[in-house]
C-alpha cells in the first residue's frame, strides 16, 4: 500500500461533490478537506477497512472496485465514485462492514480530525452535511422493506 499527499484536482473535487453527504457543501470547504486527504493504492485482496475496527476515515474510490462484506457474506460492490467510512468518520465508532479490494484500488482518504475541525469552525459546512444526512435518511425510509 502506497500513500501520498493528494494533489488538488478538479476531477477529484467533482467526485467528492457528487457524494450525497457533500452535495450541498461549498467548493471551498471541499478543497479544504482535500488538502488534508491522502491518495492510497491498494492491491487486490487488501482489506481496506476491517469490520469492527476503529479506522476513522472516509474513503472515496477513484479507480478499481471493492467488495463490501459483513462477516463472511458479500453484501455489495463498490466502484469508482463510490465511497465508504462516512459513518465511522462522523460518529467515531467501529466499522460496520469490511471493504476488500477486488482489483487494484485507488482511493482518497479524509481523516476524521480535519472533518471535525471543519464542522467546528464552519457552521455553513456543518449545516450542509446535516442536510446531506437527512436526505440519506429520507431516502432510506422511503425504500420498501421486504
Amino acid at each position: 500500500m502506497e500513500a501520498k499527499l493528494m494533489p488538488e484536482a478538479a476531477t477529484t473535487e467533482q467526485m467528492l461533490h457528487e457524494v450525497d453527504l457533500f452535495a450541498g457543501v461549498k467548493k471551498r470547504h471541499l478543497r479544504r478537506l482535500l488538502k488534508s486527504a491522502r491518495e492510497t493504492e491498494h492491491q487486490a485482496g487488501h482489506v481496506v477497512a476491517d469490520e469492527g475496527l476503529h479506522a476513522l476515515a472516509f474513503h472515496l474510490i477513484l479507480s478499481g472496485n471493492a467488495s463490501v462484506r459483513v462477516g463472511t457474506k458479500e453484501v455489495g460492490r463498490l466502484r469508482s465514485g463510490d465511497y465508504f467510512g462516512e459513518i465511522s468518520m462522523i460518529d467515531g465508532n467501529a466499522r460496520s462492514a469490511s471493504v476488500v479490494a477486488v482489483q487494484p484500488l485507488r482511493t482518497i482518504a479524509i481523516n476524521r480530525q480535519p472533518f471535525l475541525d471543519l464542522l467546528d469552525s464552519e457552521p455553513v459546512f456543518a449545516r450542509a452535511v446535516l442536510e446531506g444526512l437527512c436526505a440519506r435518511v429520507r431516502t432510506a425510509e422511503a425504500r420498501p422493506t421486504s
